[in-house]
This record gives structure tokens, C-alpha cells and sequence, in this order.
């Protein structure tokens, strides 16, 4: 009896979450398996030695900072730094931050940059599985490897499925980052733009990932939601024991 009513009971809570997903964009959890209508995202083997973009947060909010992407020295994937702060209310975070499809354009508008970059066609819901980044979408940085979650932030990270190769459906040259809130709003947005394309300047090879917290750490309404549904499931399956 208890066992049936505990499934019960977490089968409703799966579908509270996933409809608060649809709702709330990112407020569901991970559905593990989930990939693009086009497979896997493939992992980038001959990105271009030595080409580096970056894209620099405008002055026109409170946010500051960058985010670089550099090709790694053995062409399997792309190195990201990332340098924010700034931001606003503690509660509104944690952060997310994506790499978007087109450009921000001229009149500095981040909803003109459209959807995250997802050359799979996979989309945003259900949330992004860390634990398998290649079913995740391309340009879901924050995803992969981790939200914004103190203020000043840094992270560095190498990511293998972005490119610096134009012409492919994974190339981030032609595209821009947006910080969004907890609940997806957008609140700043830049294009890369190309500061190196010299072979010369990039001979190491990067594996390593290495977020680096710092002062302020954010616990808002994403993962409030995610840590409540934990706790609830984590209680109900004790009644199976």
C-alpha cells in the first residue's frame, strides 16, 4: 500500500515539475536520454589553432564583464572564460547564461538575438542533463557547466561541442551570449567578435574545468523549486523501505 501510494505520489510530482517546466522555462529537472530531433551534439575535432573570440557586456545595465572562446591547441573543442559582475537582486538568480543563434542587433534589443544555439534541434525543455552534455543544447553553457551563482563570477571550462570553425552548425563567430534570470528574462546580451585567428597564439592543449566561487551565492526561486522537489522525493521513497 505504501508502495503504491508513494509511486503515486512521485509520478505527480514529476509532472508538477515538468509543467512548472513548460511554465517557468527552466523550472522542471533533467529528463536523462533526452537529445536533439538530430541525435547527439557531435564533439568538435578540427577547430582552427589559435582563433579566439570574446564577447564584452555592454555598459547599458549594472552587469560587467566577458566571456572568451578560444580554440584548444589539439582542435577538440573550445576553451570559455568567463568574467561577470554586477548583477542584480540575489534573488532573481541563480543565473543563466547562453550562447544565442543570431547577433544582437543594432538596436542593442537581446530579444532580436532569438533561441539558444541548437544546431541538434533539441530545445529547451526538458533541462539540460550535465551529466550528458552531448544531449544538451550546443549554446547552453550555463547548462553544462554550471549557472552563475556568486557575484562577482568567473568559471573557466572547456567545452566540446562549440566551434570556432565557421561554416558549421556548432560555430559561436557569428553569434552572442545572453544573461538571463532564474526564470529565463534576459538581462544583458553581446556578440563575439574575433581577437585572434593566428595559429601562433595557441599551441596548449585545455582539459581542465575549474568554476571559481566568489563572494555572494545565489539560492533563488530555480533552485529553491529543484531542492523542494528533492526533499519531497527523497521522503516519499523512504516509505519504500
Amino acid at each position: 500500500m505504501h508502495y503504491a501510494t508513494a509511486l503515486s505520489a512521485l509520478s505527480g510530482l514529476a509532472l508538477a515539475s515538468a509543467q512548472a517546466g513548460v511554465g517557468g522555462k527552466l523550472a522542471g529537472l533533467p529528463i536523462p536520454g533526452t537529445t536533439g530531433k538530430l541525435g547527439d551534439a557531435a564533439i568538435t575535432t578540427d577547430n582552427p589553432a589559435g582563433v579566439s573570440y570574446v564577447a564584452t557586456l555592454p555598459d547599458t545595465t549594472s552587469i560587467r564583464g566577458s566571456i572568451s572562446a578560444t580554440s584548444n591547441g589539439n582542435g577538440t573543442g573550445v576553451l570559455f572564460k568567463v568574467s561577470i559582475s554586477g548583477l542584480p537582486d540575489a534573488s532573481l538568480g541563480p543565473f543563466l547564461y547562453h550562447i544565442h543563434d543570431q547577433p544582437v542587433p543594432a538596436d542593442g534589443n537581446c530579444t532580436g538575438t532569438l533561441a539558444h544555439l541548437d544546431p541538434t534541434v533539441r530545445g529547451e525543455i526538458p533541462p539540460c542533463d550535465n551529466t550528458q552534455p552531448q544531449t544538451c543544447q550546443v549554446g547552453d553553457l550555463s547548462g553544462k557547466h554550471g549557472n552563475i551563482t556568486t557575484n562577482p563570477f568567473t568559471a573557466s571550462y572547456l567545452d566540446l561541442y562549440a566551434s570556432t570553425e565557421a561554416g558549421l552548425g556548432s560555430f559561436l563567430g557569428n553569434r552572442s551570449i545572453n544573461i538571463h534570470t532564474s526564470n529565463t528574462t534576459r538581462l544583458t546580451c553581446a556578440n563575439f567578435t574575433l581577437v585572434s585567428s593566428s595559429s601562433s597564439n595557441s599551441t596548449n592543449t585545455t582539459t581542465v574545468t575549474s568554476p571559481t566561487p566568489s563572494a555572494l551565492v545565489f539560492t533563488g526561486g530555480a533552485a529553491t523549486r529543484i531542492a523542494s522537489f528533492g526533499a519531497v522525493a527523497a521522503g516519499l521513497l523512504a516509505l519504500l523501505l
